[in-house]
């Protein structure tokens, strides 16, 4: 619940990063953080007697991405509002009456996030049937403009305010698009007592919500033969949906990506994962996402090309301050990957 509660938006990831590098220490045999901020925990895989002459081990690379979605600062008017960017997709109906903090280079201010216009009182019934866009949302920090204007600059980082919590069998909060997939990579580490069969490269990456950019530098320098990105996808297990639109479903295991719009999982890999998941027990779901795309779609297309699949977590309210994740499906998900490092 911790890297739930963390903020990191695009770019500004430096306190997930430092929970991350903090847990991984004992973890991995090497552990680097390159120009684009992602962390590359290196592990390496064990030495096969018998091995045929001129095999070689694998290069396996894990990526789960580091950010959430969030906001820059783009304007302060003349009140001391603040007018924001996004960064990352939103739902405008999710944002009404939210609270946010604003980090400056010096303090994290409170801050209240709503758009422009009258409230219930005073508004039109045309007025409340109408769904605001983004552009008018604003940030009041309750300060003066003077005092805004002297803590705050365009380019601060805004982010969602909300505390992780169990709600029944799920696990609730923000930002679990994708520190849930952080936490299951951690664990794996973890839990990999012997040396895994290939050499793995963990990677947690930067600013994939907004165009898998860490994992695209990150992949090239690793260069894998195999890539295996962690990320969720939609559970849309949940009233006024039909079942051919779930995608996933809640507890009912971790999801192997056949296809989302960014990447068609290289279909060896999905057999492969799909065989291991039977063979050991452990729930699993086929994934096809008709929109939406992961840090695979990065490792897919590095250099000439990296067979690749994604290993995606069942998730309701994606990209929501109340994303909420099964404890069975993160049990899958560890269990599955295990399976196949070991």
């Amino acid at each position: 619940m911790t890297l739930s509660n963390l903020n990191g938006i695009p770019g500004r990831e430096d306190a997930v990063r430092d929970f991350v590098l903090s847990e991984l220490e004992g973890l991995a045999d090497e552990v680097r953080v390159d120009a684009m901020g992602n962390v590359i925990a290196f592990r390496a895989g064990r030495e096969e007697s018998g091995e045929a002459p001129g095999s070689e081990k694998e290069r396996v690379m894990l990526s789960a991405h580091m950010d959430e979605i969030g906001f820059l600062v783009r304007y302060i008017d003349e009140k001391g509002f603040l007018r924001v960017q996004a960064l990352g997709g939103f739902d405008p109906r999710n944002l009404f009456a939210r609270n946010v903090t604003v980090q400056t280079r010096s303090a994290a201010l409170p801050g209240i996030l709503t758009p422009g216009g009258r409230p219930i009182h005073i508004s039109s019934p045309e007025d409340r049937k109408k769904v605001p866009e983004l552009r008018e949302f604003f940030v009041d920090l309750g300060l003066s403009a003077d005092e805004v204007r002297r803590q705050v600059r365009v380019g601060d980082m805004v982010t969602l305010d909300q505390v992780a919590r169990r709600v029944g069998d799920l696990v609730v909060g923000k930002a679990l698009d994708d520190r849930a997939s952080v936490f299951m990579q951690l664990e794996v580490l973890r839990r990999l007592e012997a040396r895994p069969r290939h050499d793995v490269y963990a990677v947690f990456s930067t600013q994939e919500e907004i165009g898998l950019r860490g994992a695209i530098t990150a992949a090239y320098s690793v260069q894998p033969t195999v890539g295996v990105a962690l990320d969720v996808t939609l559970a849309v297990d949940t009233p006024g949906v039909g079942p051919d639109e779930a995608v996933t479903r809640a507890g009912e295991g971790i999801g192997i990506k056949v296809y989302d719009s960014s990447m068609v999982s290289t279909r060896w890999l999905v057999d492969a994962f799909v065989d291991l998941a039977e063979a050991r027990g452990v729930a699993y779901q086929l994934e096809v996402l008709g929109q939406g795309g992961t840090d695979g779609a990065a490792i897919q297309r590095s250099r000439d090309g990296v067979p690749t699949v994604t290993l995606s977590l069942p998730t309701r309210y994606i990209h929501s301050v109340v994303e909420a994740v099964h404890v069975n499906d993160l049990q899958a998900g560890i269990d599955l990957l295990l399976a196949y490092l070991e």
